[in-house]
């Protein structure tokens, strides 16, 4: 069933369907973690019914120029365009259906943020979905970590930065895929529940940015 989700103090609505990949927590803690600058041209990756670019927008309206959400799965960039003129947010949304693997060379170089709460899980790791679509919403199924990445340092300009929230365990990996796609890690925050081992990470990268990484205080949700 479909239903509006109201962002907190923003005056914004996200549509949402339970039969569908709902948003969580994670995608909140993104957009408050990510930095905003004057002028940014924003992406938001896997964007889903659109959350992250809303809420990020919601905290940041005074300085982003644009937002482009994409999502490969097409009920849910429905409900993401479905969200933007809910919002008469027209100027400053677009919604791009999509693999992120086959983005337009137009968008190549263009964004100087790129956001993403990606499938966290392997392919073949853990209990599997009975829903395919969740399924490629939570796993490796239809893009791989490696091949995130990519398609993120492609459609950053030089100078641009990228916020994710990934998995605590994957940290590894994805300082790994970032350097060799010349994407330098700038900032790693782990985040916990009570005194419980960190389960997620939010990181952020800079293309072309120089070495030297700021560890902030694991933050508890």
């Amino acid at each position: 069933m479909e239903t509006i989700e109201y962002l907190e103090n923003l005056n914004l609505k996200v549509f949402q369907d339970d039969e569908l990949y709902c948003f969580t927590s994670d995608s909140i803690l993104l957009s408050k973690f990510a930095v905003a600058k004057k002028g940014d041209v924003v992406a938001d990756f896997c964007s889903g019914s659109g959350i992250v670019g809303l809420n990020f927008y919601g905290l940041n309206s005074d300085k982003i120029n644009s937002v482009t959400l994409f999502e490969m799965q097409k009920p849910l960039f429905d409900l993401s365009v479905k969200s933007i003129k809910e919002n008469k947010l027209e100027n400053k949304f677009s919604a791009v259906n999509t693999r992120l693997q086959d983005i337009s060379n137009e968008y190549m170089g263009r964004f100087s943020l790129v956001l993403c709460n990606p499938p966290y899980m392997s392919k073949d790791g853990g209990a599997h979905d009975k829903d395919v679509a969740k399924a490629i919403c939570r796993r490796e199924v239809e893009l791989s970590l490696d091949e995130l990445i990519v398609a993120i340092a492609k459609a950053l300009k030089y100078g641009g930065r990228c916020a994710i929230v990934h998995r605590a365990d994957r940290l590894s990996d994805i300082i790994y895929y970032m350097r060799i796609n010349k994407i330098e890690p700038k900032r790693l925050q782990f985040v916990q529940s009570g005194d419980k081992e960190p389960y997620l990470l939010l990181i952020e990268g800079v293309k072309g940015g120089k070495s030297g990484i700021k560890v902030l205080n694991n933050a508890l949700n």
